[in-house]
């Protein structure tokens, strides 16, 4: 018998809608969710704290460039 499929978020567009949503509330933890503990989610922390609508908007771009 075939196992059955499991679907997973890994690498789907669900996923990411998931992440831009938790990225309007937390941007650095959509970044942290994306890339990991990297100079991107730092640099984010810092453009959340300089002000929330340029860590918002580069959380957004680096979920969706990819």
């Amino acid at each position: 018998m075939d196992q059955p499929k499991i679907k997973t978020l890994d690498n789907s567009g669900e996923a990411d809608i998931l992440k831009v949503i938790l990225a309007i509330f937390l941007p650095p933890v959509g970044v942290l969710l994306e890339v990991g503990l990297t100079k991107h989610f730092w640099i984010n922390v810092l453009l959340t704290l300089l002000g929330f609508i340029p860590g918002l908007v580069h959380a957004v771009w680096i979920i969706a460039k990819k």
